[in-house]
């Protein structure tokens, strides 16, 4: 019998799994056991075309294959090479043990295909102690990012060599990290808007969650395409766990696996909720998880169908999305800055004073409750894009650029580093209600204003501690340690509620 070691993945959870492989004499038979799915029991085959074509004898003997523990069901087509070795070895083929973990898909030929979900295979070996891997060459990249000896192989053959010593490949050398990335736009090529680039700086720094709403062409989608360049850089654990969702995914870069800008995500609005929120079998991440320590943007968020905007509510409370099925549960990290955009009624010229609005007052309220109020309650800042002027748009003085505006969202990223540290969170968005009633404390005259304004809106309980995080944000922002009464109101100004 013979061992090689292998790696299941189930959502962004993973865990060890030892193949085993009995020949055994008897009947010729190949079964795999140990709650395979269709494409692990597919393996059958390929593992017995590959094992031929590469000029070896696939054994006419009784075969086991078993994929230890058994307990969970095993998906997709990483075991091909672990299985075919482990069948090598116990046959006395393969001379020596293997060590270290085996990924990677066999085509019939026997030459190796890239599979998905190798870094956060190797990260979960290495926290294990197992520091090499045999992959295919495309995923090579993945492991040597994070440290381990990563043997790049093309074929079961080579595979193999390198084993029994007769050829040895060097482990594919550490990928160049990325370089710093180029924003399509600059908010210092946005004539006016003071107010929305000043609600998109707070959403930087704090992760709070921001909906533009404005006529055609007043620049909603432009503002949102200039957030990514004033986002902090993602820090170190964050490279990992984010480079981890896209490599599930099968969107990594092999020449750069790590990520080293946040991610920022725009679906069209005729996206499904599988799309959204991530599913199918096996489930894979929608784009709530692939937005994860970035921005997901919803441009014409009312066009989205409601049963697909009502899905964000829990990735939106909760910073994560579980999807259950008959025979697993995934759980992916949903922990984004939703930027949303839209018009103020159908024909979009509803409260512009330039533009006379032909839609009735029934189908502006249809229009508008097209976004839930559950879902609106969750956006921290709703600020209004006007029409600018021809004198603005034709003004060339400089304006502020995003790098100058960046540094401030960093320092501000700094003060909230201190202040959650020894936590998971990471930005004000993120407060529990205790840490709220800590950090955000207000003096009698700002508790008059901000009382007033609960009571004035009838603001829910989660708008009332999504409005005081906001205030953090504006004071972290300012460099002061206390709230002010400008900072409430500026927060209140920008949910709506003045």
């Amino acid at each position: 019998m013979a061992r090689v070691q292998a790696c299941a993945v189930w959502g962004l959870e993973a865990a060890l799994i030892s193949v085993e492989a009995d020949v055994a004499n008897g009947m010729p038979t190949f079964s795999v056991v140990g709650l395979p799915d269709t494409a692990v029991s597919e393996a059958r085959e390929r593992v017995r075309a590959a094992v031929r074509n590469s000029g070896f004898e696939f054994p006419l003997r009784r075969i086991v294959v078993n994929l230890a523990p058994a307990e969970r069901r095993k998906e997709g087509t990483g075991f091909d090479l672990a299985i075919a070795l482990a069948i090598l070895r116990a046959s006395g083929q393969l001379k020596t043990n293997v060590d270290g973990l085996c990924l990677g898909e066999l085509s019939l030929d026997g030459t190796l295909r890239p599979i998905r979900g190798v870094m956060l295979r190797v990260l979960h070996a290495r926290d294990h102690g197992i520091r090499s891997a045999l992959l295919p060459a495309e995923n090579a990249p993945e492991a040597a990012a994070l440290g381990c000896d990563s043997i790049p192989l093309s074929s079961l053959s080579e595979a193999v060599e390198h084993l029994d010593r007769r050829v040895r490949i060097p482990p594919a050398p550490i990928p160049a990290a990325a370089g710093d990335p180029e924003y399509e736009v600059d908010l210092a090529d946005i004539a006016g808007q003071e107010t929305p680039k000043r609600a998109l700086e707070i959403a930087a720094a704090g992760g709070h969650n921001l909906l533009l709403i404005g006529p055609p062409g007043t620049g909603k989608t432009m503002l949102a395409r200039a957030f990514p360049s004033i986002l902090p850089p993602l820090e170190p654990d964050e490279v990992l766990a984010v480079s981890s969702i896209h490599s599930v995914a099968g969107l990594t870069d092999p020449h750069r696996p790590l990520l080293t800008a946040r991610p920022f995500r725009s679906p069209h609005h005729t996206a499904s909720r599988l799309a959204l929120v991530g599913g199918g079998v096996p489930p894979r991440p929608g784009e709530v998880s692939l937005a994860h320590g970035g921005a997901l943007f919803l441009d014409e968020v009312a066009e989205f169908p409601t049963r697909v905007l009502e899905t964000l509510r829990e990735p939106l409370e909760e910073g994560a999305i579980t999807i259950s099925r008959a025979g697993s549960v995934a759980t992916y990290p949903a922990r984004f800055t939703l930027i949303a955009a839209q018009n103020p009624c159908p024909c979009g010229r509803s409260g512009d004073p330039e533009a006379q609005c032909e839609c009735l007052p029934d189908a502006i309220a249809r229009y508008r409750a097209r976004v839930s109020g559950p879902v609106l309650d969750r956006i921290d800042m709703r600020v209004g894009v006007p029409r600018i002027s021809y004198k603005q748009i034709g003004d060339h003085r400089p304006r502020e650029r995003s790098t100058e505006v960046r540094r401030r969202v960093v320092r501000a990223r700094a003060a909230m580093r201190e202040r959650f540290h020894g936590t998971p969170r990471r930005c004000n968005a993120e407060m529990t209600k205790r840490e709220v009633e800590k950090y955000c404390e207000l003096d009698g005259r700002t508790e008059d204003l901000f009382s007033a304004a609960v009571t004035a809106s009838r603001m829910s309980a989660r708008g009332y501690h999504r409005v005081l995080r906001v205030a953090r944000t504006v004071a972290d922002l300012s460099g002061e340690e206390r709230i002010t009464y400008e900072h409430v109101a500026l927060a209140l100004l920008l949910r709506g509620q003045m």
